[in-house]
């Protein structure tokens, strides 16, 4: 456990390390984002001077790794808001759709899984495998613009653009989660199906299986004590890569709808040259990633220990 936890603390600082780099090297950066093209030159330079990115790169760095380690995220280079601030502005609508989908697509994602997993290579499994393979070889963006003029622009049903007013969040409003959560979900299912239905294919054929059904133990049964437990520790590190990828909200979902989340907050703070946001979003996603992953790890061993010591 020592050593997950320092592989861990290695990747979150890795993370920084490269978000820092990254934005160092792209054209331009908060001061000239701020005042704009047409600004003065020495206007630019003293507000430069002013937010500190006048100093070496690796004492900016530095300088921030040591305050985020104190729990301090620093302030915005464009509206000089703490960053906790503005996270907390968006972390609760970025959750909510995250569990909305995850709600979602679990069970759709075990339903499906275990339906094809136990009737191999029959008409199930074809349509499962064929719906699988269609949804993977569509970006988010086409799923999403698909949605919006099926259920918004054609039939009226949904709102196109997940707008919400100030002060009120998404619980308050829920239709405007609909879209972006089914988007979500058709984009995050394909790969968590394909793995729970080899699973259990596996696991459904295998002699414990097997001869549970021959003693005339009821197939539910047989599923619920003999396929799933096998089944299940394989997909899990799938699931929560998926999981993830959720709660980062989806950078092409929350972007095509308008949702006021993370991941918009980081296009802007992109946007912007706004490192301080872009480093604060990126360390907090790596940490629910690594966090999200390291829970399955442990879900994995505690639900097959025979197969982790091996």
């Amino acid at each position: 456990m020592a050593g997950r936890l320092l592989g861990a603390l290695a990747v979150l600082l890795a993370v920084t390390l490269g978000v820092f780099v990254a934005t160092a090297l792209a054209a331009g950066d908060a001061a000239s984002a701020r005042l704009g093209p047409a600004a003065d030159p020495a206007t630019v330079q003293a507000l430069r001077t002013e937010l500190g990115l006048d100093q070496p790169p690796a004492q900016r760095y530095l300088g921030w790794l040591g305050a985020a380690a104190r729990g301090d995220l620093g302030t915005s280079l464009i509206s000089g808001r703490p960053v906790t601030d503005l996270i907390a502005d968006r972390l609760g609508n970025s959750a909510i759709l995250a569990a909305a989908a995850a709600a979602v697509l679990t069970p759709a994602a075990l339903l499906l899984g275990t339906w094809a997993g136990l009737r191999p290579r029959r008409r199930p499994d074809r349509v499962v495998g064929a719906a699988s393979v269609v949804l993977l070889a569509l970006p988010e963006f086409v799923v999403g613009v698909a949605l919006v003029s099926v259920f918004a622009v054609g039939l009226g049903w949904l709102p196109a653009v997940s707008y919400l007013p100030e002060g009120q969040g998404p619980l308050g409003q829920p239709s405007v989660l609909v879209l972006p959560v089914a988007a979500l979900t058709l984009a995050s299912l394909a790969p968590t199906v394909r793995l729970v239905r080899a699973g259990v294919a596996v696991a459904g054929a295998a002699d414990a299986a097997a001869a549970a059904r021959l003693n005339g133990v009821p197939e539910g049964r047989v599923v619920r004590c003999y396929v799933l437990p096998a089944a299940l520790p394989a997909a899990l590190p799938m699931l929560a890569r998926t999981l993830t990828y959720l709660l980062g909200g989806a950078l092409v979902v929350e972007t095509l709808f308008g949702y006021p989340g993370l991941a918009s907050a980081m296009v802007e703070a992109v946007n912007q040259r706004d490192v301080p946001v872009v480093q604060a979003l990126a360390l907090l996603a790596a940490a629910a990633a690594v966090a999200v992953n390291l829970c399955a790890d442990l879900a994995a061993r505690a639900l097959d220990p025979a197969g982790s010591a091996r």
